[in-house]
């Protein structure tokens, strides 16, 4: 299993149009991957399990990954949050 943690860099935090994208990505891999805030873990494969995690700017998540190709899984994630949110 790996997990990695993030800042939420953006002021307005993870919604929805990032959320999307990184649902379609995570869809891509064979692995389970999860998001954690605090105490609280959901999968990472619906809008409203993120959502629902009412993630702001500022705070950090974990990403969880386990699976055949969790290194592949974990490596594009890093991607995402390099790229995705550094201009929103």
């Amino acid at each position: 299993m790996i997990a990695k943690e993030y800042t939420i860099t953006a002021p307005q935090g993870l919604h929805a149009r990032p959320a999307t994208t990184l649902i379609r990505l995570t869809k891509s891999f064979k692995s389970s991957i999860s998001l954690k805030k605090a105490d609280k873990v959901v999968r990472l494969n619906s809008m409203l399990n993120i959502l629902s995690m009412g993630i702001k700017g500022g705070e950090n998540i974990s990403i969880l990954i386990e699976g055949d190709d969790e290194i592949s899984a974990a490596d594009a994630i890093d991607q995402f949050f390099k790229e995705q949110l550094k201009d929103l």
